[in-house]
């Protein structure tokens, strides 16, 4: 167990209130009142970033809170700067609970002279000061190579399942799980085994970047009830574009769960739009008030997981138990009904 008396949480701009949720779902694991440490993260009028951690936290074991979602390079130099500043004034040990690890696309050099900036931003972040990092559903599972220091990625399926076992109960025989590409495959297999469901695939070619030429299912969904799984939505085309392809093909309803709702763009519209019933994502990134306004996105918590895991990794306990669903069950019981 940590020397220090109790962990504690910092947090910037990005997601205050997946951060608040997170020292609420502490406070009641532990039974002693959890807050934020007090800081100001605020911007110069040329837009330069200035924090100031106003408690003592020399000696301790500090977990800083920030998604890189939009705007991306603002919220990744709010990190940077928190964690100096945590460094400075001789924090013990420094943890990035970043829910949404952005850049995480630009994983691999696609053609030539392109850069591999989630290699870049890792370097960075250990740079700054971070000696551990707790993320969820990274785009490529590859990324925690790109760290010399502990890496734990928690993943959204466990809780995607307790929520399609809530919802969906009457309808479990009914229910296919789909891979939106190839690429995504092993994600979407791991929710289908834990629901006990068949697996489908929608291949898709592009003629070119951006553009999606045809798409093919692979697998029988007549008369199913489908289940769309991914990491990420950026503009929902794709998205929608799948959902049209299956019930073209037999199904009979189309839902889809991903953990992380960048929805850039013209992505809420597309979304009320489409043939989709529901879409379902975690609260990664902070909803924009389009997004709360949008009838069939619903959000799901990920603040009872996030916070286990910080208490697991500050008591020096195993983060990976919360893939159980044994485990991960009574921190969200009564909150899927």
């Amino acid at each position: 167990m940590s020397l220090t008396k109790e962990p504690k949480l910092i947090s910037g701009n990005a997601n205050m209130p997946l951060a608040k949720a997170i020292t609420r779902r502490m406070s009641l694991h532990r039974g002693v009142s959890q807050g934020l440490v007090e800081a100001r993260v605020e911007r110069f009028n040329d837009g330069e970033i200035f924090v100031e951690v106003f408690d003592n936290v020399r000696g301790e074991d500090m977990f800083i809170i920030q998604s890189t979602s939009n705007p991306a390079n603002d919220n990744l130099m709010e990190l940077l700067i928190m964690a100096d500043a945590l460094r400075r004034s001789s924090a013990a040990r420094i943890t990035a609970v970043i829910p949404y690890f952005g850049y995480a696309r630009q994983d691999r050099r696609s053609k030539a002279r392109t850069p591999i900036s989630a290699k870049l931003v890792a370097n960075m972040l250990v740079g700054a000061g971070i000696e551990r990092v707790l993320t969820m559903d990274l785009h490529a599972a590859q990324i925690q190579g790109f760290f010399d220091i502990p890496v734990d990625n928690l993943y959204a399926s466990p809780i995607f399942a307790l929520d399609i076992k809530n919802k969906f109960k009457n309808d479990m025989d009914d229910i296919m799980v789909v891979s939106p590409d190839v690429g995504g495959v092993a994600r979407a297999r791991e929710l289908a085994k834990r629901i006990n469901a068949p697996l489908s695939i929608v291949d898709k070619r592009r003629e070119k970047a951006g553009e999606i030429a045809e798409m093919t299912v692979i697998g029988d969904v007549s008369g199913k009830k489908c289940f769309i799984v991914d990491d990420m939505v950026d503009t929902a085309g794709t998205l929608c574009k799948a959902a049209e392809v299956l019930i073209e093909n037999g199904a009979s309803e189309v839902h889809a769960y991903i953990t992380h709702g960048v929805l850039s763009g013209p992505a809420c519209e597309r979304i009320t739009n489409s043939v989709m019933k529901s879409l379902v994502i975690t609260d990664t990134i902070a909803a924009t008030d389009e997004v709360k306004a949008t009838p069939n996105i619903r959000v799901v918590p990920t603040a009872p997981m996030f916070a286990q895991a910080t208490l697991n990794i500050w008591n020096g306990t195993s983060v990976s138990s919360l893939f159980d669903t044994d485990m991960l069950e009574p921190i969200y019981e009564g909150m899927f009904k």
